[in-house]
């Protein structure tokens, strides 16, 4: 059996942890660490952007960076809980 693709929630993840992990990351480093397709990458950036669970910064030298906003870090914080209870009822 193949790698299933990853799920919409998968993927979310993904991108929001690489963002705790580094903070402060560049948009190419991002595209990067999520692994999608740069399409589908920019729809999930302007989704997250969009409903607030990352920003958009912008320094002096007008370079763009990512950070996560207090409900990306709730995202990650409820989503632990989750896998953690799949992992203990064994599914």
């Amino acid at each position: 059996m193949g790698k299933k693709k990853r799920e919409r929630l998968e993927v979310i993840r993904d991108v929001l942890k690489a963002i705790q992990t580094k903070k402060n990351i560049k948009p190419t480093r991002l595209l990067y660490a999520s692994n999608l397709s740069p399409q589908m990458f920019k729809d999930y950036i302007n989704e997250l952007v969009e409903k607030k669970f990352m920003q958009i910064d912008i320094d002096k030298k007008e370079k763009k960076t990512f950070s996560l906003t207090k409900k990306g870090y709730d995202f990650l914080q409820e989503y632990k809980t989750i896998e953690n209870f799949v992992e203990n009822f064994g599914l």
